[in-house]
């Protein structure tokens, strides 16, 4: 199924509160790609908001598996609705559990004389050249056949690297009508965490908290641009690791920022 057909159905599902089901491609193993499921509920939650407010955080903690293949329905609750601002809370309900919650905080625009410029960049060389992800049939997850990768800096997951560093680039396989924040959310939840390569064998890891900011560009986005990705592992120990990542678009504008606290099972 198209990402683009899942989102509709989530917008439509959750004003409803008519159930939904992610299928198999979208899933890592029996659950659901985390990035898919924080995008669709995020969804749910932009149909409440007032238009003209733009996403401008985004936390995310996914409390337990969401199953592929198996029903759930949105709930979704106002906080609080100011002048300029809304928060707003969802949560996906599976087998009358929570399994994902998130808060959004949005904001329209403000007239500012306060103006920094983003100076960080990235030197990647264009992806068209370098190494791409396998796909399914190598042991990649189910999902990972929506996306295209290449890769800049990074082993492969399992592979016992030393290098904690995850750099590339990453767009839709088949691209979307249009590139909204939803497709944002998903793309950056793409990538494995950099933890990962550093195992030698296959062992599960899983983001408990994940915080998105957004940073709404200037320029107009292709639905087929590639997106460049930089996270670095900032600690890892004891069973946890906490990673960052910078998102820019073709252009080279930052788009977003992602923070994620990751659970290890070595």
């Amino acid at each position: 199924m198209h990402f683009d057909q899942l989102l509709y159905q989530a917008q439509a599902f959750a004003d409803n509160d008519i159930a939904m089901i992610i299928p198999e491609n979208w899933g890592q193993g029996r659950t659901v790609f985390g990035g898919v499921s924080a995008a669709l509920l995020y969804a749910a939650m932009q149909t409440r908001v007032e238009k003209g407010r733009a996403l401008r955080s985004l936390t995310t903690n996914f409390v337990g598996p969401l199953l592929v293949n198996t029903p759930f329905t949105f709930e979704v609750e106002m906080l609080r609705e100011g002048k300029s601002a809304s928060q707003i809370t969802g949560r996906i309900i599976q087998n009358g559990q929570v399994a994902v919650i998130q808060q959004g905080c949005f904001g329209g625009d403000r007239t500012s004389n306060i103006e920094v410029e983003n100076q960080e960049r990235h030197s990647m060389p264009a992806p068209e050249g370098l190494e791409k992800l396998p796909d399914i049939g190598a042991g990649a997850p189910h999902f990972t056949q929506n996306f295209d990768y290449a890769i800049a800096q990074g082993g492969m997951p399992y592979s016992g690297s030393d290098d904690s560093r995850c750099y590339g680039w990453m767009r839709f396989k088949h691209a979307p009508e249009a590139i909204t924040d939803a497709h944002l959310i998903s793309l950056i939840d793409c990538w494995p965490p950099g933890v990962l390569q550093m195992m030698k064998v296959p062992s599960p890891a899983s983001t408990m908290m994940w915080n998105l900011e957004f940073i709404h560009p200037h320029q107009p986005v292709v639905p087929d641009d590639w997106f460049a990705y930089q996270a670095n592992t900032r600690q890892a120990a004891q069973g946890y690791a906490h990673a960052e990542a910078n998102i820019w678009d073709a252009t080279g504008e930052l788009v977003a920022i992602s923070r994620q606290s990751i659970a290890v099972f070595d």
